[in-house]
């Protein structure tokens, strides 16, 4: 039997933290908890149920993200 909605959100969100705190690349908690919580949603709408799914997708995105957080501006020469 599958769990509901809300507890497979909140556990996907649950291990995405866990994980992403462990390794340092939480970040600020309030932009890492909207971004988990916006990912594995959308996710979960799109029909992905299976819990180390949601929360890998969502690590991977978050580290993406991040990444494109902390490049710098690329300047267009004349």
């Amino acid at each position: 039997m599958t769990e509901p909605l809300p507890l497979l959100i909140e556990s996907s969100i649950a291990i995405a933290w866990d994980y992403l705190e462990r390794t340092g690349e939480l970040g600020d908690a309030m932009v890492a908890g909207r971004f988990l919580s916006d990912a594995i949603e959308l996710m979960v709408r799109r029909g992905e149920r299976r819990r180390l799914m949601l929360a890998n997708r969502a690590i991977t995105a978050y580290q993406q993200f991040l990444r494109k957080q902390s490049m710098p501006p690329v300047l267009a020469s004349a």
